[in-house]
């Protein structure tokens, strides 16, 4: 053993019992129990129990005199129709010439947005593809030609636009880039 490992040994060991013989001098320290209860601390504590025991009689008491709520006529939980609604109704009649002139709704156009347009050089030139979000959040990639949701024709992919043809109206749809 060299002697930098000996130092450390004798005072680690010097430390060690130092310490030993300090815990060995501490003595525990006993709580002092608590003091008596007091008669006079007892009389309130059971002059306070009546007190409590007095108030829930008289509101035992006055829960009995009160009014039962109203039954409602209106039952939330109940799928039933009500009087009212059994009694019949007059029937309503339409003129068949005011359903026959009434012409059928629009077709509504799905929601398509352009969200962005890539350029690629080929030997024929510049081509175009437009990268469209269709409703369900699917992502469509489209070049002139090409045909969308079995309805639209792509007819013009521009730098910021894209044209798209009804093929069901024939009228034309315009997508900008936002």
């Amino acid at each position: 053993m060299n002697v930098p490992r000996l130092a450390v040994w004798i005072i680690g060991a010097a430390v060690c019992g130092a310490w030993l013989a300090s815990a060995a001098g501490v003595t525990r320290q006993v709580r002092p129990a608590p003091p008596a209860a007091r008669p006079g601390d007892v009389v309130q504590l059971d002059q306070l129990a009546a007190d409590v025991q007095a108030q829930a009689v008289r509101l035992r008491e006055q829960l009995a005199r009160a009014p039962e709520p109203n039954p409602s006529p209106r039952n939330p939980f109940r799928f039933s129709a009500g009087e009212s609604a059994r009694r019949a109704r007059p029937a309503v009649e339409i003129p068949s010439a005011i359903l026959a002139e009434t012409p059928p709704p629009p077709a509504l156009e799905p929601p398509l947005d352009l969200i962005g347009i890539a350029e690629s050089s080929k030997p024929e030139g510049l081509v175009r593809t437009a990268m469209i979000m269709g409703a369900q959040r699917d992502l469509l990639m489209v070049t002139v030609g090409g045909r969308i949701l079995g309805r639209y024709d792509v007819v013009a992919v521009g730098a910021d636009t894209v044209d798209l043809r009804d093929s069901q109206t024939g009228a034309v749809r315009r997508l900008v880039l936002r």
